[in-house]
């Protein structure tokens, strides 16, 4: 698919999920589970690799981080899951260390900070869909953390929302290298078109 995909950077955006210092750097609460498949993929080195090939060709570049206000009173006073362990990690509290953008990719002039993400699909308590069409956005390219949780509830989310949708499959993580795969092999074709970072850079 790769060899017909072409894009126009004037509607396309990419979406950078989570890429904080929680998950990012050593000493991250949530560092240590996701390392694997960061050092598996070099999954923060071909995403800064791929955004700045982006940026140069003129695509929307938006910063998707989450952040709680210190007490987590967002979030149910029961939370469960993926979401029990931000909270008992106390992890990505607003103005913290950890809820950081890491410093390779901060935001640059002219990239958008998608603001208000308390859960995991992107689209569902920020102002992302608002954005994307009012620019005229057509592809969404999605990258980040975790592959088989907020990556995935956003692409299906983009995906039902009618835009065409590609995920990097070289610039996601997950907190196991079985879980990764097994998002990439099955779920991400169903929902996207899962590509590699080189090739999407080619195609802008």
């Amino acid at each position: 698919m790769s060899e017909q995909l072409t894009l126009d950077p004037t509607t396309t955006a990419v979406v950078l999920i989570e890429y904080q210092n929680e998950f990012t750097t050593p000493g991250g609460v949530l560092h240590d589970p996701v390392a694997p498949v960061m050092e598996k993929t070099g999954m923060l080195a071909n995403t800064v690799a791929f955004v700045d090939k982006a940026r140069a060709a003129g695509a929307t570049i938006m910063h998707a981080p989450i952040t709680f206000a210190p007490g987590y009173g967002e979030l149910t006073r029961h939370p469960y899951g993926i979401l029990a362990g931000v909270v008992n990690g106390k992890a990505f509290e607003k103005g913290s260390w950890g809820a950081a953008i890491v410093d390779d990719l901060a935001p640059a002039e002219g990239d958008i900070l998608i603001e208000g993400k308390r859960g995991l699909d992107t689209f569902a308590s920020t102002n992302l869909d608002f954005i994307l069409r009012s620019k005229g956005i057509e592809t969404v390219i999605l990258s980040g953390f975790l592959t088989n949780c907020c990556v995935e509830s956003t692409m299906r989310s983009a995906y039902e929302n009618g835009y065409r949708v590609i995920t990097l499959t070289d610039c996601v993580a997950a907190t196991s290298v079985e879980e990764h795969d097994n998002a990439i092999t099955y779920d991400f074709p169903m929902f996207s078109l899962p590509m590699e970072s080189k090739a999407v850079a080619a195609a802008l």
